[in-house]
């Protein structure tokens, strides 16, 4: 199976999923829009969150970086002047090092991120979007921001008139996420927010091409007009699109065929129809405060690709 990736959201269905089948059996395709460099290192912060989870050290209560992480370098830096933006912890600091030395040797980053899951022991494959540098930017009241300077800097406050992906559309697909795709026809597309983390990685050319020709479920992040977490809402009025779960299937309209709404949700299947949407509803209990939880939406997503 593949899984389309960004932050918080998707990772914890994939903490259920990689419960339910074997971890070798699944491919992450992970957003790397939100790449910054800090301090002389790539963070690849969606990326991360992905390699922390199937390694068994990703701090599960913030759901980004390593349990337990101390910040000394991080805190040392900061009581000399030097203000990072993002806090870094020591240990995930060490990732980023690792994989800024294999790409200043002349690795790709599918190749960097290829040693990195080797040395962190994950059978699962977790490939990056693309090796092209793709960035996403948040147009604001106070310019144009990096989605991490809008995000970690401005905490989200800024109101927000438009987000761009730049660098989307001359980038390429990394090969082994092509070779993937044409293994395997079944994608899922996680519960992340589907502007700022899905949307970089469908704003590659051929990407929707491509999926048209799979089964793809798709999990709303937004359980009707309610977001779980994160500046979706916001980010959604910037393109023109209400914060709605039916505004998220039209995200994905053009090769949708499940969408996967949580049992609460008070639209209608005929809500959908009515807005053009023409793929199957099906209800589950999407809001995963619990690892329980995460695996039985991850047993009814199994058994939805069983019947497409």
């Amino acid at each position: 199976m593949i899984v389309l990736s960004g932050g918080t959201g998707t990772p914890k269905l994939l903490n259920g999923l990689r419960k339910v089948i074997p971890e070798e059996d699944i491919t992450v395709v992970v957003n790397t829009g939100e790449d910054v460099w800090i301090s002389g290192n790539l963070v690849s912060p969606d990326m991360d969150t992905v390699f922390y989870l199937f390694s068994d050290k990703l701090d599960t209560d913030k759901w980004w970086g390593i349990a337990d992480d101390s910040f000394i370098t991080h805190k040392s830096m900061k009581a000399i002047g030097y203000n990072e933006g993002m806090m870094l912890g020591d240990i995930d600091r060490g990732t980023h090092i690792m994989r800024s030395e294999y790409l200043r040797n002349g690795n790709t980053l599918t190749s960097a991120s290829s040693k990195l899951a080797q040395n962190f022991g994950i059978r699962a494959k977790i490939l990056p979007m693309s090796d092209d540098t793709v960035t996403t930017f948040i147009k604001t009241s106070s310019g144009n921001l990096h989605f991490q300077d809008f995000w970690i800097k401005e905490k989200g406050k800024s109101d927000v008139y438009d987000v761009f992906v730049d660098g989307a559309s001359k980038a390429s697909i990394s090969p082994r996420v092509i070779d993937a795709l044409k293994m395997d026809d079944k994608v899922l597309i996680g519960p992340s927010n589907p502007i700022t983390s899905i949307g970089p990685i469908l704003a590659l050319p051929k990407m929707k091409e491509t999926l048209k020709d799979k089964k793809v479920t798709a999990v709303s992040p937004i359980i009707g007009t309610e977001p779980v977490s994160g500046p979706v809402a916001k980010l959604m009025h910037a393109k023109g699109l209400d914060a709605s779960s039916i505004s998220v299937a039209k995200c994905y309209q053009d090769f949708l065929d499940v969408f996967v709404i949580d049992k609460t949700d008070h639209f209608k299947e005929s809500d959908f129809k009515n807005e053009g949407i023409e793929c199957d509803i099906i209800r589950a209990d999407t809001l995963m405060k619990s690892v329980g939880i995460s695996i039985n939406l991850a047993d009814d997503i199994m058994k939805i690709f069983d019947n497409v």
